[in-house]
């Protein structure tokens, strides 16, 4: 019974144009990659991957991970609280405090293994029965997840409509108030209103959590973030970056008030009952951190945005030449730049052709994004040239013609 009832929703999704696949890449994450499919290996230029400073595959990087290994072996053996927590995970929180310390003065920090274990720690430890969450509606699925799972109120409030958020927060009558939100959305790759919400919280004596997965090491003076980016600066703040994005490596952190901190040591599940994350990744994160905040990570960071520019323009000629195809560029200024297509099946036929074109684009679908939202996600790396950005664009003029000969 079990199997012809997942086979029939297996079906169901496949008719809906929401069947997922996974592919096999042979070579190292950077924008030119050898990858394996139905076909055969075949080389295909990325534009999928969150690596967005070009970390993942950098010398000095991996050199690190090499190094860690020989210093501190391949794995921890235990959780942090029995004896997995070395002298470079140790190492590596008091780096990340000291980069997020203008931010959130006075903050320590604690790693991860990934960010969902992060947001889970989050949100049931401090979300308990004397907490309202106030979460925005297009936040991760992390922290969504988190909040079903935390003892506290939720109300998830419409996408960054600050002004409905006051007027729940001005009701609240529980004595801890958290607002909920990332940084950069994932799927839309906008900006959370965080001097707005940050002012909220202060106003109501709320706390403000943000997952910035998708800003850490890309937006802000020496890659602090979104905090940075938006020159705040604040003890309210309870933040998340992630380390497998923009650090090019994998894990997360949370950075917070000191006490913020040991209740997540003395009390989160996901922190307390899980192996420590190798050490040597903490030791090459070090290395990452510091080209993050040096003058290296200052240079990726002025090409990722010059980057941008040049596809923001090139997708928007394109949708201007072609009006009725219905296509649109979501209002973006970060890495992720979303053609949003609409139909499902339009937005998988966009990636196939791209594929065939040796072009590698997800389509995302529902439950992701919204119905009639269907949309390629385009992210950028610094590991990409103009020459990429520019095959990219004049692929999708050549679909575009294909599909709209008018």
């Amino acid at each position: 019974m079990l199997l012809a009832h997942l086979n029939r929703r297996l079906r169901e999704r496949e008719a809906a144009s929401l069947q997922r696949r996974r592919r096999i890449a042979e070579t190292p994450c950077a924008p030119h990659q050898r990858v394996a499919g139905e076909g055969g290996t075949r080389d295909m230029l990325a534009f999928c991957s969150n690596d967005y400073l070009g970390l993942a595959n950098h010398p000095a990087v991996i050199e690190a991970l090499a190094d860690g290994a020989r210093q501190w072996g391949a794995g921890s053996g235990a959780s942090h609280l029995v004896s997995g927590h070395g002298r470079a995970h140790a190492a590596l929180e008091e780096d990340l405090a000291a980069l997020l310390a203008p931010c959130i003065p006075g903050c320590e920090a604690l790693s991860f293994c990934t960010g969902y274990m992060a947001n889970l720690a989050l949100l049931t430890t401090l979300g308990d029965g004397d907490a309202t969450l106030f979460a925005d509606k297009l936040n991760h699925a992390s922290l969504i997840d988190a909040g079903l799972l935390a003892e506290a109120k939720m109300w998830r409030y419409p996408h960054n409509r600050a002004d409905l958020l006051e007027a729940r927060l001005a009701t609240c009558d529980t004595p801890v108030k958290l607002i909920v939100t990332d940084a950069v959305f994932s799927m839309d790759g906008d900006l959370a209103p965080l001097p707005e919400l940050l002012a909220l919280a202060e106003r109501h004596d709320a706390w403000l959590v943000v997952d910035d997965a998708h800003g850490f090491g890309v937006l802000g003076e020496q890659g602090r973030g979104a905090l940075a980016h938006f020159g705040l600066a604040s003890e309210r703040f309870i933040y998340m970056g992630t380390l497998g994005k923009a650090a090019g490596i994998g894990g997360a952190f949370v950075a917070a008030h000191p006490m913020v901190i040991d209740a997540l040591v003395q009390m989160a599940r996901s922190y307390i009952y899980t192996t420590a994350a190798p050490p040597a990744l903490a030791h090459a994160l070090r290395a990452s951190i510091a080209l993050i905040a040096g003058e290296e990570g200052t240079r990726r960071r002025g090409h990722l945005q010059q980057l941008i520019a040049l596809l923001r323009a090139g997708l928007q000629a394109i949708i201007d030449r072609h009006p009725d195809l219905g296509w649109r560029l979501a209002e973006s200024g970060t890495a992720i730049q979303p053609l949003i297509v609409g139909d499902n099946a339009a937005a998988l036929a966009l990636a196939a052709g791209l594929d065939a074109r040796g072009l590698w684009v997800p389509a995302i679908r529902p439950p992701t994004v919204p119905a009639n939202t269907a949309r390629l996600r385009i992210t950028l790396s610094a590991a990409h040239s103009d020459a990429d950005v520019e095959r990219l664009c004049a692929a999708l003029e050549d679909l575009a013609d294909q599909e709209d000969p008018t």
